[in-house]
């Protein structure tokens, strides 16, 4: 049957970045979306659209507001059950917390529990889509995309590939094995139902310059495949990949050499960036991903979202569980909102909004299908409750504007926000 969702009704016209914020996201302040078939058919009016569908099943979420479903662009599953862990900047957290727990992966059942729980955690903060590193097991890749598909979600994932001895002995794969893994990977997933297949090099320093060649040629063979790695997180790491391959020109050059930067190239943080790196990332519209949370948590730096977006960069946002601390898509708005300000960019509301809907859709390149209410999109949405908590609900009656009255729960809210998460029109949870 036909669905009618009601409430405030967020529906983007353009980039925030570009032109102004309030006339590049429009809120329809009494609104509905009739979906058919797990696809908007309509936007329109509440009670014109009732009129007309008037066997609808009716969900009414009156005043709350109802965005796209948050899509978070980078992330590492495996890493469920280490967020939050005390103590380390990024090659000791590696070592202490992250290489130990991903070794448990090569269980199917353990793989399978942890992907159920994190697909479910990120249903109960509004999150629809994530794009995931798993581990160097295929067993922690079919987890994942199986989970997903379960709950009808859209995800982008690969196996994590590391052949060089900076990972440990019961971590690393060969060039070969990364291949044949992940091209066996891509045949049985790689646009099956929701999924997306992403070509996972970890980082330069846990790969040799053979896997990553073999991996470029992967790609070359399959050019509809994302793929995914992390660029420039930390100033540490950055001496570290100069020493690995002395005679890079700079990071970047460490992924260009071997067919890796290009349209479709997702590289998480990319904080420390040379100008000649900014210079090519653009030009070959390669994908940036922000990951506030984890930046700050891990003491990387500060990604500059101002300057990346007027170089029209393509920038998402993500949460990196676990290097991040929440697997909230709000919390990660908020945070994002504190690093512009000490970064020099005051990010507004909308373009919050944005960043964790259609700008990691338009990243991960899915902005054909999701990341905005419109008609013919795939309808999975978050229903905010702008209200939720007693601190929140206080300062939002203050409000003289839709946007003064959203801004206390993207800075403070938390799962308690989430009033509703629609994945395919059908509601999942709460």
């Amino acid at each position: 049957m036909d669905t009618l969702i009601a409430g405030q009704i967020v529906t983007f016209n353009g980039d925030p970045f570009q032109i102004p914020a309030e006339e590049a996201v429009h809120v329809h302040r009494d609104g509905a979306i009739l979906v058919r078939d797990g696809v908007i058919a309509a936007v329109s009016e509440r009670e014109h659209l009732r009129r007309r569908h008037p066997d609808a099943i009716f969900h009414d979420h009156g005043p709350s507001l109802i965005v796209p479903g948050f899509v978070d662009a980078h992330a590492h599953y495996p890493q469920t059950g280490i967020i939050a862990s005390w103590g380390k900047r990024l090659i000791d957290w590696l070592n202490t917390y992250t290489f130990p727990e991903e070794a448990k992966f090569g269980d199917p059942e353990y793989a399978a529990t942890i992907a159920a729980r994190y697909l479910d955690l990120l249903l109960a903060n509004g999150t629809t889509t994530v794009s995931s590193f798993c581990t160097i097991h295929p067993t922690s890749v079919d987890a994942l995309f199986e989970a997903a598909a379960a709950r009808g979600m859209r995800i982008v994932a690969g196996k994590t590939c590391m052949d060089r001895d900076t990972a440990p002995d019961n971590l690393r794969d060969t060039a070969q094995g990364a291949y044949d893994d992940s091209k066996s990977l891509i045949a049985r997933w790689h646009g099956t139902g929701r999924a997306t297949y992403a070509i996972t090099p970890r980082f330069s320093p846990t790969s040799t310059p053979e896997q990553l060649d073999a991996l470029g040629k992967l790609w070359a063979e399959n050019p509809t495949c994302l793929m995914q790695t992390h660029l420039s997180e930390q100033t540490d790491e950055i001496a570290w990949v100069k020493g690995l391959y002395p005679t890079a020109r700079d990071y970047l050059d460490t992924y260009e050499a071997h067919g890796l930067v290009r349209e479709g190239a997702l590289f998480g943080h990319a904080i420390h960036l040379e100008q000649r790196e900014i210079d090519h990332l653009q030009a070959m519209d390669c994908s940036l991903i922000h990951c506030p949370t984890s930046n700050t948590f891990i003491g990387s730096g500060l990604f500059d979202m101002g300057a990346r977006k007027a170089e029209s960069l393509r920038v998402g946002l993500a949460t990196d569980t676990g290097g991040g601390s929440s697997f909230s898509m709000v919390r990660t708005m908020a945070a994002a909102y504190e690093i512009g300000q000490l970064s020099g960019t005051v990010l507004h509301p909308a373009q919050l909004l944005w960043l964790a809907t259609k700008g990691s859709a338009h990243a991960l390149h899915l902005d054909h299908q999701i990341g905005d209410i419109a008609v013919g999109m795939e309808a999975d949405l978050c229903v905010l409750d702008l209200a939720s908590t007693e601190a929140i609900s206080q300062r939002a009656i203050r409000a003289e504007t839709i946007w003064e009255e959203v801004f206390p729960t993207l800075m403070m809210g938390d799962d308690r926000a989430i009033a509703a998460t629609y994945v395919m029109g059908a509601r999942v949870a709460q």
